[in-house]
């Protein structure tokens, strides 16, 4: 957490956002710069113990984080989370939905317990987190709701077809969304980042190491995108915050690529000219 005074602007401040995932990864990154711009964050996961060590590491901060030990694939366990955002928080600004597996397998090789998995908690986590949470972000007179998506919604790699069903299937959520509610003055677009230098990434990167260590597979991937890196959920949070606030006033129904130009590139590469 950057060193920040009384004299940082803080322009969440009085404003409280849903972030899940918020224990690592995107969905912390998204938590952590929120808190920072002093926001309440209700940063819901199921891992207690990190949110408890993120919600310790910005005691003081301008904002603050409240964890809220959830799995976003039981909708009962969205059901009780909103009543305790509505009892403890009233009214919600924004919404980002970061919770997400990532599974490998072609669609034959895909067992249903696994496509279950991945379609529940990357869509089914989503859609309840939003059919929860977008009244109390309707009562509060309007706001935002950001979902993670990915470059795979887009453009795939092999072997991942549950995992690529579901970021296209938000993609669409998002728009529906979009149009459902904008008369209730609620914005909802989605993100689609590249490879992020997340635990689930160098997770992803372990089992296609073999013999090299796992930083050597994570440097590969970065050399795949244009700009010849993986990126930083920073820098997917940045992007988020920008969806959340008001400087995207008449942004709604849209998807921002934060892919550092993955999905520009074509496989095909010119010859190179030896004379």
């Amino acid at each position: 957490m950057p060193d920040l005074d009384q004299n940082t602007p803080a322009p969440w401040r009085g404003r409280t956002a849903v972030v899940t995932g918020a224990a690592a990864g995107i969905g912390g990154g998204v938590a952590d710069l929120l808190v920072e711009l002093g926001a309440t964050v209700v940063g819901i996961d199921r891992d207690a113990a990190a949110l408890e060590a993120a919600a310790a590491r910005h005691a003081g901060g301008p904002g603050r984080l409240v964890g809220l030990v959830a799995d976003v694939s039981r909708p009962e366990a969205l059901d009780d989370a909103a009543r305790r955002v509505r009892a403890e928080h009233g009214t919600l600004d924004a919404v980002v939905c970061a919770a997400g597996v990532q599974r490998y397998g072609a669609v034959d090789e895909t067992d249903p317990a696994t496509y279950d998995e991945v379609m529940g908690v990357n869509v089914g986590g989503a859609f309840h987190t939003c059919r929860t949470m977008v009244p109390l972000v309707r009562e509060n007179g309007g706001g935002a709701v950001v979902v993670v998506s990915s470059a795979q919604a887009y453009a795939t790699q092999t072997g991942v077809a549950a995992y690529t069903a579901s970021k296209t299937a938000l993609l669409g959520l998002t728009r529906a969304m979009a149009v459902d509610h904008a008369a209730d003055g609620i914005r909802v677009n989605s993100v689609s980042p590249g490879s992020i230098d997340t635990p689930m990434l160098r997770w992803a990167a372990g089992l296609f190491a073999g013999d090299r260590p796992a930083e050597d597979v994570v440097a590969e991937w970065g050399r795949a995108h244009p700009l010849g890196r993986v990126g930083t959920p920073r820098e997917v949070a940045e992007v988020v915050e920008f969806l959340l606030s008001d400087r995207a006033a008449f942004v709604t129904g849209a998807d921002v690529k934060v892919d550092g130009g993955l999905s520009s590139r074509l496989a095909a590469a010119l010859p190179e000219d030896d004379a």
